[in-house]
């Protein structure tokens, strides 16, 4: 199987996720969109030198993992791609402060290295919470919540239309990497020096069949914003979502749990 086609294999599999049974399937779009929204902001809030209050907030991950029956495996393999990229991003941190923060045993820690990890559990557990909310809610609900938010009509179409229709771009790009093996056997990969054609023949390829696209649409009734989501009802049920997620969230802001619960246990 070529990396496109596992590509588009991957996509569909996160529609078939977003269709599971779950309670937090069930929950509201709106407010599975907030609380994702209010955690990756208390997340991004924490200072970089507070590593053990960070770290209890993976509560919420792992509980959602739980109760919708999504792997947290399957998480991980989805972001393969970007994990390695957050490491990139505070990878200098350790060279540049040097400073020793606490030592344990042997072991000094810098403020680097307590940096390093900080942004790095931040940036895991903020995909973490995205992954968790495509997978439960589906492209099609987020974008019907983002349209209850009033988020101009204008943006979420893009987003939908950018979304579901990026298969498209992969199978483009798949056939002229297919034509390209056949007119350059035995060669892995493309050229250096073919690379601007490339690009240039798939975005003029893009443009002739988005255009083509945009014509099927206003035959069918496009005219500026469209949603396939089926409307639901905002409960009780969802409010209290919202409501027991944020006292969560505000407790964990608030109180150093690792310390407290450390402080027990000595």
């Amino acid at each position: 199987m070529d990396q496109m086609t596992s590509s588009m294999l991957e996509l569909a599999n996160m529609d078939l996720l977003a269709k599971m049974d779950s309670p937090i399937h069930r929950r509201h779009p709106a407010a599975k969109l907030l609380v994702t929204i209010l955690y990756i902001f208390v997340v991004v809030s924490f200072p970089k030198d507070r590593l053990s209050a960070l770290i209890p907030m993976v509560f919420y991950p792992v509980m959602l993992f739980q109760l919708s029956g999504i792997s947290m495996r399957t998480c991980f393999y989805k972001l393969r791609f970007i994990l390695p990229l957050l490491c990139a991003v505070g990878i200098w941190n350790p060279l540049l402060d040097r400073e020793a923060v606490l030592t344990i045993g042997a072991l000094t820690i810098t403020g680097g290295m307590l940096s390093f990890l900080t942004l790095l559990l931040k940036g895991v557990f903020s995909l973490m919470a995205s992954f968790l909310l495509i997978s439960t809610t589906g492209i099609e609900q987020i974008c019907y919540a983002l349209s209850i938010l009033k988020v101009p009509d204008l943006l979420v179409t893009q987003i939908l239309i950018t979304y579901r229709y990026i298969s498209l771009l992969l199978k483009e790009t798949g056939t002229m990497m297919n034509a390209y093996s056949m007119r350059a056997p035995g060669q892995n990969g493309l050229h250096f020096s073919a690379w601007g054609s490339f690009v240039g023949q798939l975005l003029i390829r893009s443009m002739d069949r988005a255009q083509n696209l945009y014509q099927s649409m206003q035959m069918r009734g496009f005219r500026g914003s469209f949603y396939y989501a089926r409307e639901t009802a905002f409960g009780l049920a969802d409010m209290l979502y919202i409501i027991i997620w944020a006292v969560v969230f505000l407790i964990l802001r608030m109180f150093d749990l690792s310390e407290l619960i450390g402080g027990l246990f000595l």
